[in-house]
This record gives C-alpha cells, sequence and structure tokens, in this order.
C-alpha cells in the first residue's frame, strides 16, 4: 500500500472515530436532558409556591401566535392575591370545573378513565381535568392533545400537588385562567367586563365568568347567549348544592 492510501485509511480511521466519539457525547446529554427539565419545572414550581405568576406558556403561545400571524394583540392580565378575590368566584369555578377539588390529589381518576375510554373508542376525549390539571396545562404545556402531553401533565400535577396547598393551587388557577379572547385572570376579567374588582364580584356575575371558561375565546361574560344564561343558572345551583362559600373552608385546610 503506497503512503498516500496509507494515509487516506488513517483518515477514514479518524472519521468513524470522531462519529463514535461525538454519537457518544450526544447519548449522554440525550439521557440528562429529562433530568434537565425536570429540575428546571420543579423549582419553577417551588418559586411559584409563593411567588406572582409573571406568565404563563398559554399566554406566550396566544403572544407568539398573534405575532406570527401579524394580528398585534394586547393581554390583559394583573394578578391579585387569594384575599382580593371574592369567594363568590372561587366558588364558581370549584362548581363549574371540579366539585371534587379538595378531596383529590391532581387527577380525578374516575373521570380520567372515562375521558380515555371515549379517546379509545374514537370519541371526544375531553373532559377529566382538575383544577390542578388546567393550572399545569397554562403553566408549562401547549395546545393539542397527545399521549405525551396527558403524559406530561399528569406527572407535573403531581408535584403541584405535593408542593403547593389547595388554596394555592386555586389561587394561581383563578389568576391565570382565560376568561376572554385575550383576557387572563380574574382581575383582569372583572374589570374589563364588568367594571369592577375580583374582591367585588356578586354571585351572578362570578357565575357568569365560570360558565365561559370551557370555551373563552367564544363566550363572553358581559354579553352572555342564551346557552351561557343557562349555564349560569346550572353553576348558581350547583354553588347552593355545595353549601355556599363556607365550601372553601374545606379548601383551606
Amino acid at each position: 500500500m503506497g503512503l498516500f492510501s496509507r494515509l487516506q485509511a488513517v483518515k477514514i480511521d479518524f472519521s468513524v472515530f470522531n462519529r463514535r466519539r461525538w454519537l457518544k457525547r450526544l447519548l449522554s446529554w440525550a439521557w440528562q436532558l429529562p433530568l434537565w427539565g425536570l429540575s428546571i419545572v420543579l423549582g419553577i414550581i417551588i418559586v411559584l409556591r409563593w411567588l406572582p405568576v409573571p406568565t404563563t406558556a398559554f399566554m406566550v403561545e396566544h403572544q407568539f401566535s398573534a405575532w406570527w400571524h401579524d394580528e398585534p394583540t394586547t393581554i390583559y392580565y394583573q394578578w391579585v392575591d387569594y384575599e382580593e378575590i371574592s369567594p363568590n368566584i372561587a366558588l364558581a369555578v370549584i362548581a363549574s370545573e371540579d366539585q371534587l377539588f379538595h378531596e383529590h390529589w391532581g387527577i380525578d381518576q374516575r373521570s380520567t378513565m372515562e375521558a380515555i375510554e371515549r379517546a379509545l373508542d374514537g370519541k371526544a376525549g375531553g373532559g377529566g381535568s382538575t383544577i390542578t390539571q388546567q393550572v399545569t396545562k397554562n403553566l408549562f404545556l401547549w395546545g393539542g392533545r397527545s399521549f405525551i402531553r396527558k403524559g406530561l401533565e399528569w406527572g407535573i400535577t403531581l408535584l403541584i400537588e405535593l408542593f403547593w396547598s389547595k388554596q394555592r393551587i386555586l389561587e394561581v388557577y383563578l389568576n391565570i385562567a382565560q376568561f376572554g379572547s385575550d383576557i387572563y385572570g380574574v382581575q383582569a376579567a372583572s374589570q374589563r367586563l364588568f367594571n369592577t374588582s375580583a374582591k367585588r364580584l356578586s354571585i351572578k356575575q362570578s357565575a357568569l365568568l365560570a360558565a365561559v371558561l370551557p370555551a373563552p375565546a367564544h363566550f363572553r361574560a358581559d354579553k352572555p347567549t342564551r346557552y351561557l344564561l343557562s349555564r349560569q343558572r346550572q353553576i348558581e345551583r350547583q354553588m347552593r348544592l355545595l353549601g355556599g362559600v363556607d365550601f372553601l373552608e374545606q379548601v383551606a385546610e
């Protein structure tokens, strides 16, 4: 074999060696990525146990989508502490969204299994999301449905339930839930839709706000449709059946 041929062989060997070395490095980093992701999420959860939430994944996605489609929009959002929120709206969202909120560990097993069975049967797989799961989705995840996303949702939900009190979960939910096409949080919703504050919301106003939660981009609490008014009455009835605002004492325990 000539010198040139030998040099080519050495070059090829080094090329193979480099590819293997970089592959090993890539694999060594790949298994660490989930751990880094978990550490970041856990750190955020611990910090947000006390601090106000500055923004959420849903708000960022909303703003990015508007920018991408060249549709300038303003996100209306203002944090308020739990003591500055009417107990009427706290009870209304529990009555509407998650009546077992004070009992479960973030996941309603029965509702979740029913939702999975519907999905496997090719039917609409919605439902089954607790208030804590909705906090998880709004804070950390993206829109759409997939088993990967649902798995992440369950895992993060359990972490939130582990590190936060029920009252803190409800406080965050009321502050980040979407109540209109560009309105997030009960304070912004109260001001823009009813010209009042979150602390002064009446039972009827609270029930109307809770009624729009399944589809806040399509309904307006200040201009309720016949369907929305029907939902309002149902929620008010459920609020009475739960025992009124005294029910919230179970959340504070």
